[in-house]
């Protein structure tokens, strides 16, 4: 059974689902022969025990990347895929406009030519400093929401048309001003509730606290599970790395939200 592109949880209406769910955890948790275990699949009612065993399901395995699961008693898209296989949730890498898509081509480019820091921790070098200029700062400050802006304004150029994205060397504000300039925001909340609403092409912004951020591009969605390529971090995932790297996050990891320039 395909991902419905929802959550499931206490309360889950769909009796369909409710029956496959309950037959994927009785195989799972080797709960056949265990009456105190055991879910009868021919009650469509999602409830307290029902949760009890996705919980312990969750204890017990990990999702695509080896990460453990959230035990929180939902079915997200990343429990949904660990019950029944990453095949059952879409995956999207194609984004929705060729603008867009330009922009990505643009952003792989530079991840691919593997740009760095010159020197190291400086946020300094040929690169990099492009970067900033382009959004109108000083240079030797933190750039990933400058390499962003960089890769729509340099697709902008190449297709002889307008930067639809904000402006901006700061991730916050670039959240605070996207509708002002057209974009639409999606919090976190919604995406995991539905991660259809999230497509390549779109902005991740996350929020550290203390006016400071971090942002990058989304190049693929796989359910819970984003494929970004990032400036200013690196395998850590750090805000301050030293170069333009492709990494992958899980949406929950994203605690502001998603910029969609459609």
């Amino acid at each position: 059974m395909k991902y419905p592109g929802r959550v499931i949880k206490i309360g889950e209406k769909d009796a369909a689902i409710v029956s496959a769910l309950k037959n994927r955890l009785n195989k799972a948790l080797g709960a056949g022969n265990d009456a105190s275990m055991r879910l009868n699949p021919n009650d469509p009612n999602f409830g307290p025990k029902t949760r009890n065993l996705v919980k312990l399901f969750q204890a017990r395995n990990v999702d695509a990347t080896g990460r453990t699961l959230k035990q929180d008693g939902i079915v997200g898209s990343l429990t949904w895929a660990a019950l029944f296989g990453d095949r059952t949730v879409t995956v999207r890498d194609r984004p929705s406009t060729s603008f867009l898509e330009k922009v990505l081509e643009i952003a792989a480019g530079e991840e691919a030519k593997k740009v760095r820091e010159k020197p190291k921790n400086s946020n300094r070098g040929l690169e990099v400093d492009l970067y900033l200029r382009r959004t109108g700062v000083s240079t030797g400050l933190a750039w990933c929401c400058a390499f962003v802006y960089w890769c729509f304004d340099e697709a902008a150029n190449v297709l002889n048309t307008a930067n639809p994205m904000v402006k901006t060397a700061g991730c916050l504000a670039h959240w605070n001003r996207t509708e002002k300039k057209g974009g639409k925001r999606i919090k976190t909340a919604q995406a995991v509730d539905d991660p259809s609403l999230l497509k390549p092409g779109m902005i991740f912004i996350i929020d550290h606290g203390r006016g400071l951020g971090h942002t990058g591009i989304i190049e693929k969605v796989e359910g819970g599970l984003l494929t970004t390529i990032e400036g200013n971090t690196d395998a850590s995932k750090t805000r301050e790395g030293g170069g333009v790297y492709r990494l992958h996050r899980k949406v929950l990891d994203i605690n502001k939200g998603f910029i969609h320039y459609a």
